[in-house]
C-alpha cells in the first residue's frame, strides 16, 4: 500500500486509521460493552418465542436446520489453527521441504488445491500489516511473524436459492453450512501447506480482517452493504483466510465498477430492516457505530442495529445480501 494510504482498491487516512482490535466487533462488544444495546443478548435467545409464533419459515423444524449447520464449524476449532493438526504422515516426515522454483507454478497449484477442497473463489496477495487484528478476542496482541508474507484468501459461495428466503431460518441455515464448509476448506489447505513443510495460519473471522484480504487479492471490491461483492456470486459468500512463508505470486485488486454501481443503487439500504446502511450517495470517513474502524473511505454500515435486527429476528439475516443486484442477476443466469 502507498504511504498516503491510497491503493488501486481502497483509500484510507494514516492519520486516523489504526489496526482494528477485535474486541470492538459487535460480537464481541455484546460480552463488555455495558452502553451497547445488545449487552449480554444472544441473537437466537428468542427463538423459543418466535417458533411459538407458528410464523412461515421459523418453524422448530426450521431452526433445528439452522443449528444443524454450524457443526463442523463449532466442533472444529482445530481447523483455525497456527500449528499443525494431529501428527505427520511418517512418509512425510522423510521429506524435506519443498522447493519453490516459481512462485507462480506453486500460487496455481494452490489455488487448484483450495478448490479440489471446496474453495468457489481463491485468490493471494501480500500481507499488510494494517489489516491484521491489534488484539484478539481475549484481549492479547497479535503478532504476525515477518516471514509470513503472503494470505490465501478463499471465498465458499452460500446456498443463493435459501439466501434468497432471507431474513428466516432457511436463510440463516444457508449461513451457517458456508461456516462448516469453510472450516473444511481452511483445515486442509493448511494441511497441505504444511505438508510442503511451510508454516500456515488457519483463520476465518479471527487474527485478521477478511474483506480488505480479499480486496486485496482480486476477489471483489467493498459494497454499500459493508461486505465483499464478487463479480461471480456478488455478496454470497463467506470468506476464510490463511498467512504462510510459502513463496507465491501475488494477485492484484480489480475493479469491475462496483463504487459507481452502488453511488447509484440503494436496494442493500432499503432491504435492510435495522436501517443500518448508509442511504448517502457518496462514500466518506464518517463511522457510525463503535464497531467501525475509522479513516477508511467507504459506506459505514451501523452494526449496532444490524446485530439489534438479529436479535428480533432470532437469527442471522441476509436481507442486504439477497437484495443485492449482484446477487440476483446470478441467480437470473444460474437458472
Amino acid at each position: 500500500m502507498a504511504d498516503d494510504g491510497r491503493s488501486t482498491a481502497y483509500t484510507i487516512d494514516p492519520a486516523k486509521h489504526g489496526r482494528f482490535d477485535e474486541r470492538q466487533t459487535v460480537f464481541m462488544r455484546r460480552h463488555w460493552d455495558h452502553e451497547a444495546s445488545f449487552f449480554e443478548a444472544e441473537y437466537r435467545g428468542g427463538a423459543a418465542a418466535r417458533i411459538a409464533t407458528g410464523e412461515p419459515g421459523y418453524s422448530r423444524i426450521d431452526f433445528a436446520r439452522v443449528l444443524a449447520s454450524w457443526t463442523v464449524h463449532d466442533c472444529f476449532g482445530g481447523a483455525f489453527s497456527w500449528k499443525r493438526l494431529g501428527q505427520a504422515d511418517t512418509a512425510m516426515m522423510q521429506l524435506g521441504r519443498h522447493p519453490v522454483e516459481d512462485p507462480a507454478v506453486m500460487s496455481a497449484e494452490v489455488k487448484k488445491t483450495a478448490r479440489m477442497f471446496g474453495a468457489d473463489l481463491v485468490g493471494i496477495c501480500r500481507v499488510n500489516e494494517r489489516w491484521i487484528y491489534s488484539h484478539d478476542r481475549s484481549g492479547d496482541p497479535i503478532v504476525v511473524p515477518g516471514e509470513y508474507r503472503h494470505a490465501i484468501v478463499m471465498g465458499i459461495a452460500m446456498d443463493r436459492e435459501a439466501v434468497m428466503t432471507s431474513p428466516s431460518y432457511e436463510s440463516a441455515a444457508a449461513t451457517g453450512t458456508a461456516y462448516s464448509r469453510m472450516a473444511f476448506a481452511i483445515a486442509c489447505v493448511a494441511q497441505f501447506l504444511r505438508n510442503l513443510r511451510y508454516s500456515a495460519i488457519a483463520m476465518g473471522n479471527d487474527t485478521a480482517l477478511s474483506i480488505p484480504l480479499a480486496i486485496d487479492s482480486g476477489l471483489g471490491q467493498l459494497g454499500r452493504n459493508g461486505l465483499l461483492i464478487t463479480p461471480e456470486y456478488g455478496p454470497c459468500v463467506r470468506l476464510c483466510k490463511l498467512l504462510t512463508d510459502l513463496p507465491l505470486e501475488p494477485d492484484g485488486p480489480i475493479d469491475f465498477g462496483l463504487t459507481d454501481t452502488c453511488r447509484t443503487c440503494s436496494r442493500c439500504a432499503d432491504a435492510c430492516e435495522g436501517e443500518a446502511i448508509s442511504t448517502a450517495r457518496e462514500p466518506s470517513f464518517e463511522v457510525a457505530c463503535p464497531s467501525n474502524n475509522p479513516g477508511i473511505l467507504r459506506w459505514a454500515v451501523h452494526a449496532d442495529r444490524c446485530y439489534d435486527y438479529w436479535i428480533r429476528n432470532t437469527a442471522a439475516c441476509s436481507n442486504c445480501i439477497s437484495a443485492c443486484p449482484f446477487t440476483a442477476e446470478q441467480s437470473n443466469e444460474a437458472g
